[in-house]
């Protein structure tokens, strides 16, 4: 199961473990079983610390718990932790056995603080091994349970536990149910949270006690609005000129989180979005740079003494010099009844994660560029049959992926096709209407999956009426970033920038910090 070399990197991390812990793992007789069983044999074979039972009696099997001696266990994982999850394991031993996680002192105590939900406190993770999203959510829970005797966590591997899959309706990853261990079948979200966010949740009267620690911060000479590559360059660079730097984001890293394969950011051969964002993040904190995450911006308003305020959605307002606006972009939605209603119920964005849930299945590609077409092929490879739609009279991806989705036989092309409705059952989506703009004619197409591939909006619907905005909504920027606003700056894929690129925004963040530093010294 662990080959040579991952033993002894576990035998050194579980040298740090602070307590003994003990694997107890519920079984039946299948080969997964089985796989479960040495996997947990050999993980105690690797610390004296480590104890391993066979006598689970949990209703999931195969499973198994990690618990601190002489108590239950509270971190689960049905399925084997393997490939992207295997982190999620690693952490979970550790931090069960008395490790301390790296998070911050006061997301620490406000986990201990955090009382049970009236529903319940367990809560239940599906997830797919291929989704490069499902491990920050698994990891969080964990560390709550690890952390807080009133809560618990179970990793469900979706591809183990069809059966559960399809009786909750599971179209996409990750998704987390929550209530009694043995009963949690209420949503309580899906796709990518971070632990700050899920503690935000669990907390009530977080959003107040947030709003009053931001009114309390002083006057701050750049403060950048957005997290993505655009905003931590910009921020870096502030901070390096010595002034008052902050960045208030809903998400730190934006977009990025949810690339999948990234081999076009010079000098790194290939990365991956997450890892891209971890670099980012860790560069940022080399500097003194205030980070406000979690926050959404909700106007911004030139003052009277010169200064810009920006208002964010839980009634806080800060104040600076200067802004930096780097608000990047969002999935564009093809907006036709029935998309909303079935999100995440057979309507999906990201193939990558959620692919593995049609497996044998036929699945929709919508839009016909780069993505699209990646997409499509990348599905082919797990779905039964992919029909990839696109509005125009021909494709406009690269010729070398072209080439690459006509050599697929599962996959089939309708060009000039306008999407018209999402159909669906009131639970799942079983089909898709379209129109054929040759002919006027409206078609059906029957399918259990619709991806959505048709590009990005800049998110700056907040903005309207206070910048200029081109008619895309993107913020009108001159050459070094300036604004319509007299000390308002913007950066990246909410700009009209005429290239959406990681390495692109990053450079124009750069640029606008530096214009926002020259605006500061002539002031």
């Amino acid at each position: 199961m662990l080959d040579a070399n991952i033993k002894q990197q576990l035998k050194t991390y579980l040298q740090m473990l602070r307590h003994p812990i003990e694997l107890v793992a519920s079984l039946d007789n299948s080969e997964k079983a089985r796989d479960m069983e040495q996997l947990v044999q050999e993980i105690a074979e690797c610390s004296d610390r480590v104890s391993v039972r066979l006598d689970g009696e949990y209703n999931l099997r195969p499973s198994f718990s990690i618990a601190k001696q002489g108590e239950e266990g509270r971190v689960r994982f049905a399925g084997l932790p393997m490939g992207h999850e295997f982190t999620s394991l690693l952490l979970g031993l550790l931090h069960v056995g008395g490790h301390p996680p790296k998070v911050e002192a006061d997301v620490i105590e406000q986990i201990k603080g955090l009382q049970a939900p009236a529903n319940g406190g367990h809560f239940e993770t599906v997830i797919s091994l291929s989704c490069h999203n499902c491990p920050d959510v698994v990891q969080a829970f964990n560390t709550i349970a690890a952390l807080n005797p009133a809560f618990s966590h179970t990793m469900i591997d979706g591809g183990m536990f069809q059966p559960l899959v399809e009786q909750r309706k599971v179209m996409a990853v990750p998704t987390v149910f929550q209530g009694q261990q043995g009963n949690s079948n209420e949503s309580f979200g899906s796709g990518r949270m971070t632990l700050e966010e899920i503690v935000a949740k669990l907390d009530t009267g977080a959003a107040e006690k947030d709003a009053a620690k931001l009114n309390a911060k002083g006057e701050f000479d750049v403060l950048i609005v957005g997290g993505g590559p655009a905003g931590a360059a910009a921020a870096i660079y502030a901070a390096r000129k010595g002034v008052k730097t902050g960045v208030v984001t809903e998400k730190f890293g934006g977009q990025v989180l949810d690339t999948l394969g990234i081999e076009n950011f010079i000098s790194v051969k290939e990365t991956e979005g997450p890892k891209l964002v971890a670099a980012l993040e860790q560069h940022v904190k080399e500097y003194e740079i205030d980070v406000m995450n979690l926050q959404r911006a909700k106007g911004l308003q030139k003052l009277a003494d010169g200064k810009v305020e920006v208002e964010l959605e839980n009634g806080a307002k800060l104040t600076s010099k200067t802004i930096i606006l780097s608000t990047g972009a969002r999935w564009r939605e093809m907006n036709v009844p029935g998309e909303a209603e079935y999100r995440n119920k057979g309507v999906a964005y990201c193939p990558h994660c959620d692919g593995p849930l049609y497996k044998g299945k036929r699945v929709a590609v919508i839009g016909g560029g780069n993505s699209g077409v990646e997409a499509a092929i990348d599905l082919a490879g797990i779905v039964k049959e992919v029909t990839l739609f696109e509005f125009d009279t021909k494709l406009k991806a690269d010729a070398v992926l072209q080439k690459k989705l006509h050599s697929l036989p599962n996959v089939k092309v309708i060009l000039n096709a306008l999407t018209t409705e999402v159909n669906g059952d009131g639970t799942k989506v079983y089909g898709l209407s379209y129109k054929d703009r040759a002919t006027d004619e409206v078609k059906q197409v029957e399918l259990e999956g619709i991806f959505v591939q048709i590009g990005l909006l800049p998110n700056t619907d907040w903005l309207k009426g206070t910048l200029e905005l081109s008619k895309h909504g993107e913020i009108v920027v001159d050459h070094k970033g300036h604004t319509s606003m007299e000390g308002v700056f913007a950066a990246g894929d909410c700009t009209t920038a005429p290239y959406k690129q990681i390495i692109i925004a990053m450079g124009e963040g750069a640029n606008a910090s530096l214009a926002a530093f020259d605006h500061l010294i002539r002031q």
